[in-house]
Parts: structure tokens; sequence; C-alpha cells
């Protein structure tokens, strides 16, 4: 904040969007999950839809329009097979529970996207409200609920990365050799090529919003017994964890199902996830509900960890004179409850627009333009502050050579924010997320100049080990910050403009 006190709010305030969405994501996924273990939609080949089409089979001749309509879309198919098509569909159509596709209101918003207020949405309020209830009573009994769901969930993951490899489950042709999609979302293999290229880019764009999460340990701090020593191991633990978790289940994962698999419906849209980790360790059907059972604790687990991060990460915005003071509000159990309602207000209103796949890849995609401009004002500020405190004690002090990896990799993030945005279906993801980001600054004016009349928090400038009623200190890094956001916005807009998705 010496150097800009209008790019400095950008941190706390792209990481908060970037986390907050995890509540309505969660829950959006959790309540597909719930739908379909008590109203499931049948498949092609159950037996009610064989029972249906053969009930309905005179309905549709090859003559018909329909049927004739369907071999102009399918050039190369039979008659037969059309008919069967058709008529396999309107099973499904007519065999789905009602909940499924019932729906009390459309909203379109110009420019963002359709609020859809339906089963999935009234489903996940429920889960949101039941977590908001659990955070109120305080950050100890909620690690306590998250500590059991993390035994009761990591176990068995574990076991279904774990025993696939054992048992001599991996097709080692579906992990090697390994060429990008000739499109998105293609069985036909692509080329190293800038197209292949950018869909790579694309899939490390999102990877990047699941993987780096482990970062939200550092939102406890001030929660933690002995920050100084705890912070680092909290930080550690949990990185070695997501290490594990993350290289060893999506290996397992494609090594089961290959390409043909991944791109199945059901797995491109989470809803059966569940099914295929079970059946990477049996076909017994207690063990896949049970592993269905789990993605929802797991779910639930991600929104009750997200939902205490993103609070806590308003509430300290709020304490150093980044946010509205509102924001700064605890109970009785020290649970920031202002920004706990903030996060459940802003969540309600991204579940009715992630209540349909869409809405949920475009508030993903958007939610992680801010994330990755989070990390990349983070990794350097890492240096920034080397240079600008090193007066400052330091509990532990990363060595200088991990400083300037970190930059380089500021620097990665900078190239898949610039060319991943875009794959994920929303051409214009990259500037919804810029414009979102740039919300701040208003936010901050007004806290700032109007509120606290242009001075920070004291604690805000001890913080920094500044005199609380001095100025901000001297600017020692001079021009190396400027530069550095010069570059960062160079390389993601070279990014954007170089790679283009393969049509």
């Amino acid at each position: 904040m010496r150097y800009s006190k209008l790019v400095a709010p950008l941190s706390v305030w792209c990481n908060w969007f970037a986390w907050s969405p995890v509540l309505s994501l969660g829950c959006a996924i959790a309540a597909g999950y719930i739908l379909n273990a008590f109203f499931p939609v049948p498949g092609a080949d159950s037996p009610q839809v064989m029972a249906w089409v053969a009930a309905n089979a005179a309905s549709l001749t090859e003559a018909s329009p329909r049927v004739l309509e369907w071999l102009a879309a399918n050039p190369g198919q039979t008659a037969a097979q059309g008919v069967n098509a058709l008529l396999t569909g309107d099973a499904i159509t007519a065999l789905t529970p009602a909940v499924r596709v019932w729906e009390a209101a459309q909203i379109g918003i110009p420019g963002l996207g359709t609020l859809h207020f339906n089963s999935t949405f009234v489903v996940g309020v429920a889960l949101m409200l039941t977590m908001y209830t659990i955070q109120k009573r305080g950050i100890g009994t909620a690690a306590g609920v998250q500590k059991v769901l993390a035994i009761i969930v990591l176990v068995p993951l574990l076991a279904a990365g774990i025993i696939p490899i054992l048992n001599g489950s991996i097709n080692w042709d579906y992990v090697t050799n390994i060429v990008p999609p000739a499109a998105a979302s293609s069985p036909v293999e692509g080329s190293w090529n800038v197209g292949g290229w950018t869909l790579v880019l694309g899939a490390l764009y999102i990877t990047a919003w699941s993987t780096y999460g482990f970062e939200t340990a550092v939102c406890y701090t001030r929660e933690l017994k002995d920050p100084k020593t705890d912070t680092f191991k909290a930080i550690f633990y949990s990185g070695l964890l997501c290490m594990l978790f993350f290289m060893l289940i999506p290996f397992a994962f494609q090594g089961v199902y290959g390409h043909e698999g991944l791109l199945a419906p059901a797995i491109a849209d989470g809803s059966g996830i569940g099914e295929a980790l079970g059946r990477m360790i049996s076909n017994s059907g207690i063990v896949i509900h049970l592993f269905v059972l789990l993605m929802i604790l797991a779910l639930l687990m991600s929104i009750m960890t997200a939902g205490a991060g993103s609070s806590r990460t308003l509430y300290q915005g709020s304490r150093d004179g980044w946010l509205p003071k509102y924001l700064s509000k605890v109970n009785e159990n020290g649970a920031p409850i202002g920004a706990m309602r903030q996060d459940l207000v802003f969540n309600t209103f991204l579940l009715a627009l992630a209540s349909d796949p869409g809405g949920y890849f475009y508030v993903l995609a958007i939610s992680n333009v801010g994330y990755l401009m989070f990390n990349f004002l983070n990794l350097n500020a890492g240096w920034i502050h080397r240079i600008d405190s090193p007066h400052l004690e330091r509990p532990w002090k990363a060595p200088t050579w991990l400083l300037t990896v970190n930059t380089m990799l500021a620097f990665v993030n900078a190239v898949f924010l610039g060319a991943g945005a875009k794959v994920w279906g929303y051409s214009q993801a990259l500037w919804a997320g810029l414009i979102f980001a740039s919300l701040i600054i208003p936010v901050f004016a007004y806290r700032h100049w109007v509120t606290d009349k242009g001075r920070f928090p004291r604690e805000a400038m001890e913080d920094l080990g500044l005199d609380p009623d001095g100025d901000l200190g001297p600017r020692r890094a001079g021009f190396l910050p400027y530069l550095a956001l010069i570059a960062g916005l160079g390389v993601v807009l070279f990014s954007n403009w170089f790679f283009v998705s393969p049509s």
C-alpha cells in the first residue's frame, strides 16, 4: 500500500471473490448429488426406459418427420437408430421425476446470465443455511466438525487412489503419450499446436483454483494457539496433503476411465464423480452409494472451509481499513457475523446463477480471474516486503531463492489467466472478472477517505512496523513494483491475444 492505495485493496478483494463462490458452487453440486440420490433420472439402458420404449414403439416410425430431422442432423446413421434414439430420449423425459425439472422462476440479467429458482437452488440454500448455523458457533465448533468430516472422507478417497494401482486396474495407455483434444470436450485427439496449448492452459487455469486452495490455512492465523509456529505448520502440512491427493486421485481416475470416461456427461457436470470413484474400488452397490455419500460430505467440508476462510478475509480486510466497518463485527462466539452474512447474501445470488451447468462454469471462470490476480499480487508482495521491511521480525523467513521462484510463478499464473479464462465457453470471462475486481475501488475509497479520513487503522500500521501516527514509510523498492504490474498486465494481454481455442 506504500506504492498505491488503489492497487493494494485488490489483494483482499480478489481473494474474497475467488473463495466466496465456493459456497454457492459447492452447494450446487451437493444439491445435485442429493437430488440424484432421492430422485434419480433413469439411464438410457435402465429397465424402466427400455420398458417404456417397448410400450411406445408404435408411436414413431422410420418415416416420421422427427426421424427425418434426426437423420439430417446425424449423417451416416440409419432410420432405425434414429427411432431408437428419439424414443429413448422421450422415455427419459417422461420418467424423469417432476422435482428435477421444477422451476419457480427465471430472471435474466443482461451481460451476466439467468437466475434459476429451481429445485437445485432450494436444496442448495438449505445446505448453505445449515453451514451458516454451524459457523455461527465459532471456529472451534466448525473445526471440530471439519476434523470428523476430513477423516471420514479422506481415508476412502485415498483408498480410491491407491487400490486401482495395486490391483492392476490402471490402463497405462490412458496416462502415457497424452496429447490435447482436437477441441474442447472432443473425443478426437489433437496436437501440441497453439490450439492444443490453449486448452491445456485453460485446464491449468481451473486447476489452479482447486489446487492452490490450501493457502486458506493462513486465514485462521489470529485464531491459532501459537501463530508464530502453527501458521507455518498449517500451511506446510496442508500443502503436502493436497500434493498427495491432487496427484494420486486424478492419476488413478484417468488411468481407469481414460479419455472417453472423462467426457461422460455425468463426469463433466460432476454429478457422477462419486459413483465413478466407488467403482474404482468395487462394483458393490453399497460401496458405490457410500462414495456418493462421501462426496456430499466432502462438498460440505469444502463449503465450511471456504465459508470460514472467505468471511475471515472480509473481517481482516475491514480491520485493516480496506472494507466497510460492519464486516469486522463479531458475535459472542468470536465468529465474524457481519462478514458471514455478507457471504450468505452474495452466495444466495450466485447459487441462483449457478443452478444450471452453464451458469456454474460462468461463476467459476469469473471468480478465478480474481484468484489468479490475488496470487500474482501476493507472490510479488513477498520480495517487496523483503526490501521495504527488512527490520521486521519474521517467525519464518523464506529463502531468497524461494522468493525468486515465487516471482517467476506469479508470471506463470498471469499466462494461465490470459490464456485460460476464455476456454470455458465465455470469451468475455477475463473482462467480466476484471470489471468485478475494479468494484473494490469505490468501496475502498468510501471507507478510506470518507470514513477514516485518509488514514489507516492503528493495527494495520503496527503490522507493518510503522508509526500509527506517521506516514507509510519509504518506498525502498523504487519503480520495481510498478514494473512488475506493467509486466504482469503485458503477459496477461499477450497470452489472451496469442492463445486461441481450436475451432
